[in-house]
């Protein structure tokens, strides 16, 4: 019996080095932490606008942004509002997509789920064009009766999400006075997390340009971890994409929006969805485009490693789940840091952070991005700003010479309150110490753009909205 055993055992124990190398996962791939000293920019701030509360809790913005020449900006609230704000911080209701009449109960429980976002055509205000008065929300929803337009193939159907169509009448009136919305599409969420993302209009698209009028969509991953059922990387699937589609089309398959002649996939073959941009994302929490050149960046919460800020090209792979960053993804247990950036077939971040770096909290989710142009902040002009949603440290790399990824080129944004120099999260801490009200211990930080290069700070924790200033 010993010798029939004999020649099994010896080859598994010489190849026992080998099978752990194989094996060697790390959590924690950047042995240098974030710069902390060198490279700070430090700006002012105001407390421009307070939004009210909903039920007695907090405002949970996530978006705002300017509608040019009106002397007014919308900002949403996860719960189901959607307020105008005035150049001078004056908040009125303008729509609650939550308001039992229009049939689209919003689904906003946990920290992930609720009124995602919102963008308002680039017609929005031009009488007699095809835009005018539209206006578009992306948003979780309880209700999943109606057949959605796709399912994920498996999970528990969470619930669904839902891009609707709104048409006001008159755009520039101070609530929404338009009918019923349309419902544009409908994916089913297979878990309770990682759900939409961001919707926007390229707005340095110009009439006439090919990008003109085209609303882009991210779609995160479904949720649970790591990606289970495959379909970040699944062509045939949404889910773990940014859609390009033409809200005013009606070549999709189900005919309520359109598919663009110049997408990348527009005419692909083995049921690759003509409506991808891009491809292999977690969760894409927000994207911006560089004034300048056009550049599109996303911000893309990782897993259990690593935070990327990553570049858009069309048609681009950004690598999840086979990649975490510039590292290949081996399990939620973390990442293989021996295999750097090794295979060109995938777009790879131009800066990157690890979720257990010291200035963070124990825990991280990148968030961003803003690329100032103007003279309104002239520290900041020139530079790609993101930061960390949780810990609400602020972060900048220079947009002119875009960086290789890692954690090197990342240096951060302080904000000046009084005497000190703070993160957004300490601002928050001070001003409930001072006010003598229960002290947070996370801001879910959010960027805002106004007129003119303003910049905006949001949280979901005391519905203030911060004004960056010189």
């Amino acid at each position: 019996m010993i010798s029939r055993l004999v020649p099994h055992v010896v080859p598994l124990l010489a190849l026992a080095p080998i099978l752990a190398a194989c094996s060697q996962t790390t959590d924690d791939p950047f042995p240098e932490p974030i710069e902390t000293t060198e490279g700070v920019i430090v700006v002012g701030f105001d407390e421009f606008a307070v939004l009210p509360e909903v039920g007695g809790q907090a405002a949970r913005p996530m978006l705002l942004l300017d509608e040019p020449g009106t002397g007014r900006m919308f900002v949403n609230d996860m719960w189901g509002p959607l307020y105008t704000v005035g150049y001078d911080g004056s908040v009125a209701p303008y729509l609650n997509i939550d308001d039992v009449g229009w049939g689209y109960p919003v689904d906003a429980y946990g920290r992930e789920r609720g009124f995602q976002s919102f963008a308002l055509h680039p017609q929005f205000g031009e009488p007699g064009t095809p835009g005018y008065g539209k206006l578009y929300t992306w948003f979780d929803t309880e209700d999943t009766a109606p057949e959605p337009d796709y399912t994920p193939g498996g999970g528990d159907d969470s619930h669904d999400t839902v891009l609707l169509e709104w048409t006001a009448a008159v755009p520039a009136a101070p609530t929404y006075d338009g009918d019923a919305p349309r419902e544009l599409l409908r994916l089913e969420q297979p878990f309770g997390n990682h759900n939409a993302g961001h919707i926007a209009f390229n707005p340095v698209a110009q009439p006439g340009d090919a990008d003109y009028g085209l609303l882009y969509v991210g779609v995160a991953d479904g949720g649970s971890g790591g990606d289970p059922l495959g379909l970040a990387q699944d062509m045939s699937s949404p889910f773990g994409k940014i859609l390009r589609v033409d809200p005013l089309g009606s070549n999709a398959g189900s005919g309520r929006y359109g598919i663009p002649a110049d997408n990348p996939f527009a005419y692909g073959d083995d049921g690759t969805l003509g409506e991808i941009y891009a491809s292999g994302l977690r969760n894409p929490g927000r994207f911006e485009w560089d004034p300048a050149n056009g550049n599109l960046f996303v911000a893309d919460i990782g897993q259990n490693a690593v935070e990327e800020l990553s570049p858009v090209p069309a048609g681009g792979n950004l690598g999840w789940n086979v990649w975490e960053g510039s590292f290949r993804f081996v399990s939620r247990s973390g990442v293989d840091p021996r295999d750097w950036r090794s295979d060109p077939g995938y777009t790879y971040p131009i800066a990157e952070y690890g979720q257990s770096d010291p200035i963070l909290l124990g825990r991280a989710a990148v968030t961003g991005v803003v690329v100032p142009r103007s003279d309104a902040i002239p520290q900041l002009r020139g530079r790609v700003l993101f930061g960390d949603m949780v810990s609400g440290d602020v972060f900048h790399v220079s947009a002119d010479d875009l960086p290789d990824g890692g954690q090197d080129p990342i240096r951060r944004v302080m904000l000046r309150d009084g005497q000190e120099e703070r993160t957004l999260l300490g601002v928050m801490q001070a001003r409930a110490s001072a006010q003598g009200s229960s002290t947070p211990e996370r801001t879910d930080l959010r960027f805002g753009k106004g007129p003119d290069g303003r910049l905006f700070l949001l949280n979901k924790h005391d519905g203030v909205i911060r004004e960056l200033v010189p």
